[in-house]
Formats: structure tokens, C-alpha cells, sequence
């Protein structure tokens, strides 16, 4: 648990929130995890800040280089820029402009590359091998993954009794640091990881469903829309989650509305996945009471009439 104690400082401790709505619904206690409001608005903070405080002096002084679809981004260029490190980030072209902005306003240079974070990816790594500049990758990286993990330290210290976790899935840094975390605080506790539909490369490796390495991710859950899974990340998974679902953009679209609308609170399409995943029924789960990571608040307002017209459309298209 070094890394919890090492991010105390630097990091929110988000509230844990539960939701009479919610509880009624599914008939069990439903706590919300609100990394919505975490710095940056989203948890990728906690990894990017415990990754760079470990980087040594001489990795620093050569700069940091990173892809990503957008939370990653801000998280490297906020704890970056607290460390005078120079950061230039990839990220897809298509990326909200509210999070370019927020990752050029923490201070780092962006460059808006390909259609996917695969893509990001591939350009980033280019331009490090050109300078010689540290690479931080948004989850394959056990560093990364251990910052995330503090999530779920924080979750059982604010309600013991979770007996179930619902994690987003996008490349699978947080739900790997997520689910180790948290069996080894409590070994019994059930971790369920949610992937969107049109993202689905973990589920596909897992269950042998699919390709493992998607053509396209077209999704409003843009900051889980990964092409490939993580090798680290992926034998994580496999030792430490009980199951994999994924579900549509329609069920996407309703959770964050419902948050929107009931519960007050904006959540971009990523940080609702894993709501949609409890709401959609899916999981082998007899559960009392179920911790829900609402893992970003990054939206483009722009998209909201799209977000109502897929949660109350019977046939999902994308725009």
C-alpha cells in the first residue's frame, strides 16, 4: 500500500456516495465511487502521479512522452508540470476539446494524432525513440497500475462491507489495480469489470468471443475505447477479476443520464460504463452491497443532445 500512502498528499480523496434511486432499482446497497470529482476529473491522476514521483532524476531530466485518449493526458501533464518535467502527449484526433485544453492548460504540449488510442500510441512511441525521452504508458505499466489500486483503498475504508466492485475496462490499469488491491484487503470481495460493446478486447481475449485486436472502437465511451488489450494488464485480469460484461452505447447513454439527471452529477461516457454494467443485470453476482467506480467527469457538453438520443433510441447509431 505504498502507493496510497505516497498519494495522500497529492491526490482527492473522493466520496463514496450512495443513491436511494439506485438502491431501490437494484434492491441492493449501491455506493458510488466519485472520481468525477477527483483532480483533473478522473482517476487517471492517481496512476500518472505515482508513476512520475518513481521516475529517477535522470528519467525526468530527459522529459515525458505520453499517449493518451484523454484522462491519462491531464493526469501525466498536472504531475509533470508539479515536478518541472517537460511532457508532450499523443492523443487521438478526435478527442473531446475540452480535454485537449485541460491537458494543454496543466502544461503539456499536445499532439492530436489517428483516429484511436492505438494509434496515439504508435506516433508517441515513434517520437520517443527520436528523443530519448521517458515513456509513460496509461496502464500496461505496474506503477500505473498500483496508483489506481489506491481506488479500491480507499473504497474499504470507507465502506468495509462492499462485498462487489464495478470497474470500467478500457486498457485495464485500473481495474488490474483495482482488483489486487482489494483481494488483498478482503480476499472474498467480487470484482466485475464492465467493457463498452464497441471496445471489447478484453472480454473477446477473455472468453475467446472475438478478435483481441479491434479495427475500429467507435464509442461514446471514449476514454475506454482501446484497440488492444494490455499484456500486463490482461494477466491481472485473469488472476484477480470474477467476470467480464460488456454492454451497449444505449445503456451507456441511460446511465449517464440517469446521473445527470437523478443523482446530479456529470459523468463522460467511460466513468458511466460500469453503472450501466450493475443496471444491465448481467453479472453472477448475489450482491448486498456494490461499490460502482464512476471513473471520469471529462464530457463534451457538446454531445449531450447525442447522449439523450442514444439513451431514448431503440437502434444505436454513433454520429
Amino acid at each position: 500500500m505504498d502507493a496510497h500512502e505516497k498519494l495522500q498528499e497529492v491526490i482527492h480523496r473522493t466520496p463514496l456516495e450512495t443513491s436511494a434511486t439506485l438502491n431501490q432499482q437494484t434492491g441492493q446497497d449501491v455506493y458510488l465511487k466519485m472520481e468525477n470529482q477527483q483532480k483533473t476529473g478522473a482517476f487517471k491522476v492517481r496512476g500518472a502521479s505515482y508513476k512520475v514521483e518513481s521516475l529517477t532524476d535522470e528519467e525526468a531530466r530527459r522529459g515525458v512522452i505520453a499517449a493518451s485518449a484523454g484522462n491519462h493526458a491531464q493526469g501525466v501533464a498536472l504531475a509533470a508540470t508539479k515536478r518541472g518535467i517537460q511532457a508532450k502527449i499523443f492523443m487521438p484526433e478526435a478527442t473531446p476539446r475540452a480535454k485537449v485544453e485541460a491537458t494543454e492548460g496543466y502544461g503539456a504540449r499536445v499532439v492530436l494524432t489517428g483516429e484511436s488510442f492505438q494509434e496515439a500510441y504508435q506516433a508517441a512511441m515513434k517520437e520517443q525513440e527520436r528523443l530519448g525521452a521517458t515513456f509513460l504508458h496509461p496502464f500496461d505499466d505496474y506503477d500505473v497500475m498500483a496508483g489506481q489500486g489506491t481506488i479500491a483503498v480507499e473504497m474499504l475504508q470507507q465502506q468495509p462491507d462492499l462485498d462487489t466492485l464495478y470497474v470500467p475496462i478500457g486498457g485495464g490499469g485500473l481495474i488490474s489495480g483495482v482488483a489486487f488491491a482489494a483481494k488483498q484487503l478482503k480476499p472474498d470481495i467480487r470484482v466485475i469489470g464492465v467493457q463498452s460493446a464497441k471496445a471489447p478486447s478484453t472480454y473477446n481475449a477473455l472468453y475467446k468471443k472475438g478478435p483481441e485486436k479491434l479495427t475500429s472502437v467507435a464509442t461514446i465511451a471514449d476514454g475506454i475505447a482501446v484497440k488492444e488489450k494490455g499484456k500486463l494488464t490482461f494477466s491481472c485480469i485473469q488472476k484477480y477479476v470474477d467476470q467480464v460484461i460488456t454492454v451497449d452505447e444505449q445503456e451507456i447513454a441511460k446511465a449517464m443520464l440517469m446521473l445527470l439527471e437523478r443523482e446530479k452529477t456529470l459523468v463522460e461516457g467511460a466513468g458511466a460504463t460500469a453503472l450501466a454494467g450493475l443496471l444491465s443485470g448481467q453479472a453472477s453476482s448475489d450482491s448486498q452491497r456494490c461499490g460502482v467506480i464512476l471513473s471520469g467527469g471529462n464530457m463534451d457538453l457538446s454531445k449531450l443532445p447525442l447522449i439523450r438520443k442514444l439513451a431514448n433510441s431503440k437502434k444505436m447509431v454513433i454520429a
